[in-house]
């Protein structure tokens, strides 16, 4: 396995992709290729979690796939579309360069954490939005990914919000009083439709810091557009459990599974 990182904005070290790249073939695509996953660390739109990033990326390597840990802007470089540009960003260098990171482009998946599952939601419902395009010289859907994997997203920014991560993206605090218009703006629910991409959604319902509500109300979006999803509810756990072994510190075998219950799920899209 090699290891890359790719700067992803000419005038900004900090954004920046870090490439796991692999070329053995356990379990492939019928061309040949591994499939990837572009990885949005969790950390309120404040940083990027270690224990969200290679941590992450190793178990979905020895499950067949390349991964990719993506940097995007934080605290004050935060305000939204900011990362959602840094994400299409990210997926748009995975498909120029499928040769060398040995990866088949139709074949790209995002998994995000808390504030990063926003992210990958937002990649997954607004890959589309004009301010992308205007940002990014790329073809239209260049930057749509195969599948999204949700673990304890930030969706809303309505009542059941993280308001840390709103009051970052939207650059103001006190959000909660912010219109109804801007915060449906950052609300994932808000844009699921038919051009949402399928989801794989997990959480815990004693999450204190991030309510369960959030995932709830997305799938509630995702049945009522057609999109397919599964969701996974786990009776008890903390926040930002992130792959749930000991290699993060917070070993948890009945959660742990969702990595291959994950794959199981993006396998068959």
């Amino acid at each position: 396995m090699t290891e890359k990182t790719i700067y992803l904005r000419p005038d900004d070290k900090d954004i920046k992709l870090v490439c796991y790249v692999s070329k053995a073939t356990p379990d492939v695509p019928f061309n040949g290729k591994r499939k990837a996953i572009l990885i949005c660390p969790g950390g309120a739109y404040s940083y990027c979690s270690e224990r969200e990033s290679e941590a992450v990326a190793m178990p979905f390597i020895a499950r067949g796939f390349n991964a990719f840990v993506l940097y995007y802007s934080v605290k004050e470089k935060s305000k939204f579309p900011a990362p959602l540009i840094d994400a299409s960003l990210a997926v748009k260098c995975m498909k120029d360069n499928a040769e060398e990171f040995h990866i088949d482009p139709d074949y790209i998946f995002v998994i995000g954490f808390s504030a990063g599952g926003h992210l990958a939601g937002a990649l997954g419902t607004m890959w589309h939005e004009k301010c992308v395009y205007d940002a990014i010289d790329m073809p239209y859907g260049y930057n749509k990914v195969r599948g999204a994997i949700l673990c304890y997203a930030v969706i809303t920014a309505g009542k059941y919000a993280h308001r840390g991560s709103i009051d970052n993206i939207l650059g103001m605090q006190g959000s909660e009083n912010a219109d109804a218009a801007l915060l449906d703006s950052v609300s994932i629910e808000k844009h699921v439709d038919e051009n949402t991409v399928p989801m794989f959604v997990w959480h815990t319902s004693t999450d204190k810091c991030v309510p369960v509500q959030n995932s709830l109300m997305l799938c509630q979006a995702l049945a009522d557009n057609g999109i397919p999803f599964e969701l996974e509810v786990y009776p008890e756990g903390e926040h930002g459990l992130s792959i749930a072994t000991e290699i993060v510190g917070t070993k948890n075998a009945y959660i742990s599974r969702w990595v291959d219950d994950a794959c199981r799920f993006i396998n068959k899209l």
